[in-house]
């Protein structure tokens, strides 16, 4: 049995994104983005009280890199990882991780433009670091992605992966705070893989709270 918490627009959508693209049969508990996540239930599957929480026979996980490499690796038959022995197996963990870079700098931003409620709290400093850290982000995905090599679809050679599935999730956020404009590359490569059915079922469903009630967030400038 795998039971996925998940809350929507967060890290665990890259999850529930991987389990469409393994055809695998799982269940999903929608989570509150909210305190609920500190309660004692919750903090015996994920201690940190952040999504995702994944209940996999009876074992539980929660961080999405770690949680990517052990259902490629469980379940090879989808061809989402890459083995040891592949020529694409340093580039698969290389940007599986690179997505927690890009997310780390969309939560920063998603605390000052969503979680503080005050203007006095928030700093028009820190959101404009934090949006041109992301766009570094992006340069690194355009010169990985306008790499003149055959079948440069997608961020391996040997074609889509969960390293695709991971990055493409925090592009997906990231983008609520830096545009790609300049980034013609990234936004083929976003396009085409947001077009994948398995995305499509990835998105809000109307069911629960969205985190993000904007299509972009711009640096707020302080008055006064």
């Amino acid at each position: 049995m795998i039971r996925l918490h998940h809350c929507p627009q967060t890290r665990s959508m890259r999850t529930l994104w991987l389990l469409h693209e393994l055809e695998v049969e799982f269940e999903i508990v929608l989570r509150a983005f909210d305190r609920s996540l500190r309660s004692p239930e919750y903090l015996t599957l994920s201690p940190a009280g952040r999504v995702p929480a994944l209940e996999i026979d009876g074992e539980r996980m929660f961080e999405t890199g770690a949680i990517t490499q052990y259902l490629c690796e469980r379940f090879p038959e989808a061809g989402m990882g890459r083995l040891p022995n592949d020529p694409d197996w340093m580039a698969w963990l290389v940007w599986v991780h690179f997505a927690e870079t890009i997310s780390q700098h969309s939560a920063a931003l998603t605390q000052q433009h969503i979680m503080l409620f005050e203007d006095h709290m928030r700093s028009p400093v820190v959101m404009k670091l934090e949006a041109a850290r992301l766009r570094k982000c992006y340069d690194a995905l355009e010169a990985r992605l306008s790499t003149p090599v055959e079948n440069r679809d997608y961020l391996l050679t040997s074609g889509f992966s969960a390293a695709d599935i991971s990055v493409g999730q925090a592009v997906y956020m990231a983008r609520h705070f830096a545009r790609l404009d300049g980034h013609p590359a990234v936004q083929d490569w976003y396009d085409r893989i947001t077009e994948r059915p398995e995305f499509q079922k990835s998105l809000p469903d109307g069911e629960g709270a969205l985190l993000y009630d904007q299509d972009f967030y711009p640096a707020w400038e302080q008055t006064g």
